[in-house]
């Protein structure tokens, strides 16, 4: 059984921060689970535009507002407490910060290891790691 606390990654190497979010890495590739467990700190009006070609991804919306935007169909969909996206087609999107931070739970399949980082297409490249 593996416990983790948030308190114990903040201002660790599991913090990561990009251009204006931060991601909190609680489960990783070399903990063996299938999946990697982020929580995501989005700023108020922060835009982004990702695609995890290399990735699935689940999103649950824990507190704060925003949108994203499905590239291929231009939907809108509003995010807010209690809701959830899933990148089931490695859909390209662009995730809207609302009018107050958002608080997202993301689950990564494959696992992330903790080192990628978005490329020049919103993607993370797959990265091995040595605790394979």
């Amino acid at each position: 059984m593996k416990i983790v606390k948030l308190q114990d990654i903040i201002g660790t190497e599991r913090e990561v921060h990009g251009e204006g979010w931060r991601s909190r890495r609680i489960l990783l590739k070399k903990d063996k689970m299938g999946f990697s467990l982020h929580e995501t700190i989005w700023p108020p009006g922060h835009e982004l535009r990702m695609w995890y070609k290399n990735h699935l991804e689940a999103v649950y919306c824990v507190a704060g507002n925003g949108s994203i935007e499905d590239l291929e169909t231009g939907e809108v969909h509003e995010l807010y407490d209690g809701v959830c996206y899933a990148l089931d087609k490695h859909d390209r999107h662009i995730l809207r910060g609302g009018t107050e931070e958002m608080r997202l739970v993301c689950v990564f399949n494959p696992p992330v290891t903790g080192l990628e980082v978005h490329d020049e297409d919103g993607a993370y490249c797959l990265v091995e790691d040595d605790d394979d």
